[in-house]
């Protein structure tokens, strides 16, 4: 259940959008807002002050841009280092869900740049709801989420259909792709109903009264999940993401061999559309 919501505001335009799609869902009414905004530290005391004067500004401009109602929201002004900041708030507070702006950038590429988001979303124990700065935002019509074995999969569809019960405007797409099946596999729609990977994840939907619909291909996991994203429309996907990678590389050239291939990693770069990554402490 999503009781609270930690927004890390980076002052764009997307991130809110976002918020105030999930805002629309009947599911997530009664939600705590938490406002973060992180101050960096300063050479001097007069530059620290213009900065929590600014941040203080941002937060106000947020709450009225999101028109949110006072009693749902909490603001929190932070100084120090946006990376750290973000996940300790997040266990402070004891955030369901980390919503925020991400580049897109790719592994090595965020690690070099030092990615805030890159960085809480190696090490945070909670879902987190990525968007990127590029994609467009639109309200929720369709849900997608890849389904295979593993628990996070099991714990991702589970928020999607805690979050869609009692939308019946919205659509949930559930994902098979079996990297064992041909990449152009064509399967009846009968076919894909009785995939047994699926059927879980059907009864799972049937009993929270959740429309949905199937779809079962081959290929690589990846690729395909994003291919089907854009040709499907979706407004978000939900991935479950188990792996667990280290922050910190202490030599370059071991850095991309350590950090090794991430489904999670490729999706949420390449993704045309917001990413939520279901982690949880009870996923390996």
């Amino acid at each position: 259940m999503i009781r609270k919501i930690l927004f890390a505001d980076s002052g764009t335009g997307q991130i809110q959008d976002m918020l105030k799609n999930l805002l629309k869902l009947p599911a997530l009414k009664d939600t705590s807002i938490n406002i973060l905004h992180v101050v960096k530290k300063q050479l001097t005391p007069d530059a620290e002050q213009e900065n929590y004067e600014a941040g203080g500004r941002l937060l106000a401009q947020a709450i009225q841009d999101l028109k949110l109602n006072p009693e749902q929201v909490n603001t929190i002004l932070r100084q120090g280092d946006p990376k750290d900041v973000v996940r300790q708030v997040a266990d402070e507070i004891d955030a369901d869900l980390i919503l925020m702006g991400s580049r897109g950038l790719k592994r090595l590429q965020s690690i070099l740049s030092n990615s805030v988001s890159q960085y809480v979303f190696q090490l945070t124990n909670r879902p987190m709801l990525l968007v990127k700065d590029d994609i467009y935002v639109r309200t929720l019509k369709k849900v997608m989420v890849a389904i295979d074995k593993s628990e996070a999969a099991i714990y991702g569809l589970d928020l999607a259909l805690q979050m869609l019960r009692d939308y019946p405007s919205c659509e949930l797409v559930l994902l098979r792709v079996n990297p064992d099946l041909p990449a152009n596999i064509e399967l009846s729609q009968a076919e894909m109903d009785a995939n047994p990977t699926l059927a879980p994840a059907i009864q799972r939907a049937k009993q929270m009264g959740v429309k949905y619909r199937t779809l079962v291909t081959g290929g690589r996991p990846g690729a395909t999940i994003c291919n089907f994203a854009a040709d499907e429309n979706i407004d978000l996907l939900v991935l479950g993401s188990p792996d667990r990678r280290p922050s910190v590389a202490k030599t370059l050239p071991d850095l991309d061999r350590l950090l090794g291939t991430s489904l999670s990693d490729y999706v949420r770069v390449n993704a045309p559309c917001p990413v939520l990554l279901a982690r949880t402490e009870d996923t390996p």
